[in-house]
């Protein structure tokens, strides 16, 4: 039988790694970038066409499912690889950040959150007893432990009480994925480490996750507007405190530049909207830095968007006429450039993959940041 879950590093290049996930559903090649489907769906693309990325993993949204079409109904459906049909792993986060960060009215109490719906306005409460559940009713693979992810600039005890709390939560989250049956022995459980830009927080929080016990580790409460440098200056630390023996996951990173330095920061696991939100927006990734789609220099450019890029888009299109569509409003502008970022994003951490491998990261990563940094439209 394939393993529920395991990680082999094949290869490290000072503290970048590159190994492999092995899970019931598929393999998983680290450093991996899940594509976002918050709501069942990666915005403006066919499953099979974000496989076709290379992306081996995606991202669904526990607060989104459970408010719409309801992680209940979901079930019934058999479950959420079924019901948007990927059948490769999919992981799931808590919803606690979005309930953090999209609810009105929500009251936060030890025992989890009361919230009223950005939908409708109706009354829920999610613990981690039940984000446990929701997950486990949409047939998650990786299922991430329920946590508080406060504001980097709040004051230091306010960080410190909430990371107390979210590890208390955390053990809570442990029991009750254990408590899962068939689910709890198929599928695997992560949890968050938080502190902020803190590191004796993180330190203690990384301590009582490992007390706990995680198939993975996520890096949490980064990407919340702290600015690069000083995420960078955490991640210094922050994966060095975690288990060197199992995947870490930055949550919600982030930009092409911002995933390389998170590489060589012994990060291997990244989710993000951004490519897909760009996409729709008219914003390019390219080896040579970001393109604005929606600018005039683009109107008669019979060039591909990137010629170094090996997606169906890059093959057929030119930025003249993906010009054209995003400034029409016409949907095929979104679903082509979202196409391309997404083909993108799955090169770069090919390339990162392979740079680790043969031994020449450093040099790699610096490449990629004066092409990348040195011109943007």
């Amino acid at each position: 039988m394939a393993d529920r879950f395991s990680f082999s590093i094949h290869a490290t290049d000072g503290k970048a790694r590159t190994g492999t996930i092995r899970m019931l559903r598929g393999e998983i090649r680290t450093p991996a970038f899940m594509p976002v489907g918050t709501a069942a769906t990666v915005k403006a693309m066919k499953p099979e066409s974000v496989r076709a990325t290379g992306a081996d993993i995606i991202l669904g949204n526990t607060y989104h499912l459970m408010l719409r079409p309801g992680a209940e109904r979901v079930a019934r459906l058999g479950g959420l690889h079924q019901f948007m049909n990927w059948p490769r792993p999919i992981l799931t986060d808590s919803g606690g950040y979005q309930v953090m960060s999209l609810s009105e009215l929500r009251k936060l109490t030890e025992e989890g959150v009361e919230f009223r719906s950005h939908l409708d306005g109706s009354k829920h409460m999610l613990t981690p007893e039940r984000s446990m559940e929701i997950q486990r009713l949409l047939g998650s693979d990786i299922v991430m432990a329920f946590d508080e992810c406060p504001r980097a600039d709040q004051p230091r005890d306010v960080i410190a009480r909430s990371m107390e709390m979210s590890m208390r939560w955390a053990k809570r989250s442990r029991d009750g994925f254990d408590s899962g049956g068939e689910h709890a022995g198929r599928a695997a459980l992560f949890g968050i480490q938080q502190g902020a830009l803190d590191e004796d927080l993180r330190k203690v929080s990384a301590e009582k996750l490992i007390e706990i016990g995680f198939d993975g580790y996520a890096v949490g409460g980064l990407a919340v507007g702290e600015g690069q440098e000083a995420m960078f200056a955490t991640l210094d630390f922050a994966p060095g405190q975690l288990p060197q023996d199992k995947p870490r996951y930055l949550m919600g990173v982030g930009k092409p530049d911002d995933l390389v330095g998170a590489v060589e920061r012994g990060i291997d696991m990244f989710d993000c909207v951004l490519p897909t939100r760009s996409g729709r927006n008219g914003q390019a990734f390219t080896w040579n830095g970001p393109l604005n789609l929606r600018n005039a220099r683009h109107a008669e450019d019979s060039a591909p968007l990137d010629d170094r890029c090996t997606c169906a888009t890059c093959g057929s299109y030119s930025r003249a006429y993906l010009h054209h569509l995003h400034k029409s409003g016409e949907i095929l502008g979104a679903m082509l450039v979202t196409e391309h970022n997404l083909s993108f994003y799955q090169q770069l951490m090919a390339a990162m993959r392979d740079a680790i491998g043969e031994g020449r990261f450093g040099e790699f990563a610096s490449t990629f940041r004066r092409d990348y940094l040195a011109a943007s439209s």
